[in-house]
């Protein structure tokens, strides 16, 4: 707005010198004289001026026709002139339309129209470099997958569009399945762009997946030089793929690389379940069984979980089950109204036998959160305390078509797992599994914790089962154990 007002007041101004100057030359007094050998022409001061004004003006038109005249001699010689470079630029305008509307047809959906303009722009533009890209990304629209590969290994011969290439070929790769193609060239992405926050998670994902632990810790560290990755999820990442990497090499007999990797999984995420119980048991297998414990409660009170049980049970594996419900008494205290606490508590008590105070420490959880694993305790207690058969065995069918309660449940696709692992089995997804209930309750396998509880249930009945297994409740609990 400012500007236009400049340049109206510019223009104004310049208008009112040219009519102040006509004004002053119109009043000045004389004439100009011109003699042309026997005629002679008066002219006004104004009039002269304005003559001379049209001369230099047809001089300089007669100057370009000449120049027009020779640069069309020169053309039809062959020579590159300015009519050659006006209708160079003539039709780089038309190529570059013909190419801004290829993008647009892509971005819109319309294959075939961005195939018919990426042709266009080639035969006008003469850059490859440009219109390669939009030629495969059309073959990919319309499904010509080989064509869209073909042109992207043509993009490889140009340092500018390298990466370009590698990238389209690893997403062709991946869309073929083609995991470990895919990954090399993930890779190559990697050393064109360190920095390029789409190629670092796909390259993360498919070492991931790959198991190539040490590659994705890596690429994780790149990614968070990116600032791509917060530093607490990055931090916690890192601890998922040193579990990861300790249980592999731990697999494969690295037992000392296992111990600094597990370590450090627990430093980086002392809430992270997995993490502690392999730490407290390399210190168990190093006989540090002070820092199994310190690593095992920090743990409990971050996420109680039946594992840093079981491991904390492992720290003196010898011993007999009342010395065990002595020496879990510190580690109830720690969150002792946690309903796994409780659940802790009556397995450990129904293991020493002391049946009425299991039941007090399971109290109304049967009834609460009625799933396999306390509907199962409640058949125990009840047979330990010498109920009629008639409700053990209510016990028992409800505990069959109970929920499992919580599990390792994929964040990202809801699906269960038996046991925690790094990546999702089924969406494969990188630490989505946390032990939390599903979204839709699902029936499952006895825990195999319950196997030893409701041994002392079943074994009694063993001398009495029917021959029909389907109108047998333990037949029933037996198959479902074994399946």
């Amino acid at each position: 707005m400012i500007w236009s007002l400049v340049k109206v007041a510019i223009f104004v101004s310049l208008a009112a010198v040219l009519a102040f100057g006509a004004t002053i030359i119109q009043d000045t007094p004389g004439s100009v004289l011109i003699s042309f050998g026997d005629q002679e022409r008066s002219l006004t001061p104004l009039v002269f001026l304005v003559g001379i004004l049209f001369a230099f003006a047809a001089f300089w038109l007669l100057l370009k026709l000449a120049g027009l005249l020779v640069a069309v001699l020169r053309t039809l010689a062959g020579d590159s002139t300015a009519m050659t470079r006006f209708w160079d630029k003539s039709r780089e305008r038309r190529g570059y339309t013909a190419l801004s509307e290829g993008l647009i047809a892509v971005a819109s959906g319309e294959g075939q129209k961005a195939v018919a303009k990426a042709n266009k722009a080639e035969k006008l533009l003469h850059k490859p470099e440009l219109t390669l890209l939009l030629k495969a990304q059309a073959a990919e629209m319309t499904g010509d997958q080989a064509r869209a590969v073909d042109l992207y290994k043509q993009l490889l011969t140009d340092d500018r569009t390298r990466f370009i290439g590698v990238r389209g070929l690893m997403k062709a790769k991946l869309r073929e399945g083609d995991t470990e193609r895919a990954l090399k060239l993930a890779e190559k992405a990697f050393e064109l762009k360190p920095r390029h926050a789409e190629t670092l998670e796909t390259l993360f994902a498919l070492q991931s997946n790959a198991s190539d632990w040490s590659g994705a810790r890596r690429t994780l560290l790149a990614k968070s030089r990116a600032k791509i990755l917060p530093k607490d999820i990055a931090t916690r990442r890192d601890a998922v793929l040193s579990v990861a990497d300790a249980m592999a090499k731990h697999e494969n007999g690295h037992a000392d690389l296992a111990r600094d990797a597990a370590i450090m999984a627990n430093r980086n995420a002392p809430a992270l379940v997995p993490a502690a119980v392999l730490a407290a048991q390399v210190y168990i297998g190093e006989g540090t069984k002070r820092n199994a414990v310190r690593i095992l409660r920090k743990a409990w009170l971050a996420n109680p979980h039946p594992d840093l049980a079981a491991a904390f049970a492992g720290i003196e594996p010898d011993e007999t089950a009342i010395e065990r419900v002595k020496r879990f008494a510190t580690f109830l205290k720690i969150l002792p109204t946690h309903s796994e606490t409780r659940l802790l508590e009556t397995e450990l008590l129904l293991a020493a036998e002391d049946f009425p105070a299991a039941r007090r420490a399971l109290g109304d959880l049967a009834d609460e959160q009625p799933t396999t694993r306390t509907l199962a305790l409640m058949a125990t207690i009840s047979r330990g305390e010498g109920a009629a058969e008639e409700v053990v065995r209510g016990w028992l069918a409800r505990a069959l078509g109970a929920p499992r309660g919580e599990q390792w449940v994929c964040s990202a696709c809801n699906s269960i797992h038996p046991k925690w692992a790094p990546t999702c089995s089924n969406c494969l997804g990188f630490d989505t599994l946390s032990w939390a209930l599903p979204a839709e309750g699902a029936n499952a396998d006895l825990p195999e914790s319950m196997m030893p509880l409701l041994q002392s249930v079943l074994e009694p009945e063993a001398d009495e089962q029917q021959t029909d297994p389907e109108d047998s409740p333990d037949q029933m609990i037996e198959v479902k154990t074994e399946s």
